[in-house]
């Protein structure tokens, strides 16, 4: 039979995303993963949204970042990376939801996830 890839998890509602945006719901943890290489930003992040979802969060941030500045590198490869990673199969369990976030979040550079309950 033929590969056929998980669909995609729905984004946050609009009106939680706007709730989300005006502060009017929290951002229950965040993670950080500037800096870091592929592998370890993959850990880091499958055991902070474990860790995450054990402790009965809904909502958490994600902040890749918008890619390095040197000409030499390659641009914004965890911010591409990310989002395939909280689609696979690994995470799918985990997470029920993401999008970009507002601009005061972070924006291109981070994520507002929405986890499944336990």
């Amino acid at each position: 039979p033929a590969f056929v890839p998980a669909p995609a998890p729905p984004g946050l509602e609009r009106r939680e995303r706007q709730r989300i945006s005006r502060g009017l719901l929290a951002i229950e943890g965040r993670i950080d993963l500037h800096g870091l290489y592929q592998a370890e930003a993959h850990a880091a992040l499958v055991g902070f949204l474990m860790r995450a979802r054990a402790a009965g969060h809904a909502r958490v941030l994600v902040v890749t970042g918008k890619g390095g500045e040197d000409a030499y590198a390659e641009r914004g490869v965890l911010r591409r990376s990310v989002p395939h990673w909280l689609r696979g199969a690994d995470l799918r369990p985990i997470v029920l939801g993401f999008e970009e976030a507002a601009r005061h979040h972070g924006g291109a550079g981070a994520l507002y996830v929405r986890l499944r309950r336990r």
